[in-house]
């Protein structure tokens, strides 16, 4: 099962997404959401790192929630959260 203990989170202005870790036991995995989707889930979300970084922390729970949904033990590295997730 995968575990969000890790409250680190980063803006990737290349993938224009904010990342996160998640933890399975030993086994870290990298996780992506886009800002499409941090604009589903917060619409009046920033149009910028600060505003994107202040919509994942406001969310973040349900936003851990998708990825747990979408998280497969050891199948992949890193996961990508889109606007359909939501």
């Amino acid at each position: 099962m995968i575990d969000f203990p890790n409250h680190s989170r980063s803006y990737d202005s290349m993938r224009r997404a904010v990342r996160f870790w998640g933890h399975d036991s030993a086994m870290e995995a990298s996780f992506f959401i886009n800002e499409e989707a941090l604009r589903r889930i917060q619409p009046d979300a920033g149009p910028d790192e600060s505003g994107f970084l202040n919509a994942f922390d406001s969310n973040r729970d349900l936003i851990c929630a998708a990825a747990a949904k979408l998280y497969t033990r050891g199948s992949r590295g890193s996961y990508d959260l889109v606007a359909a997730n939501f």
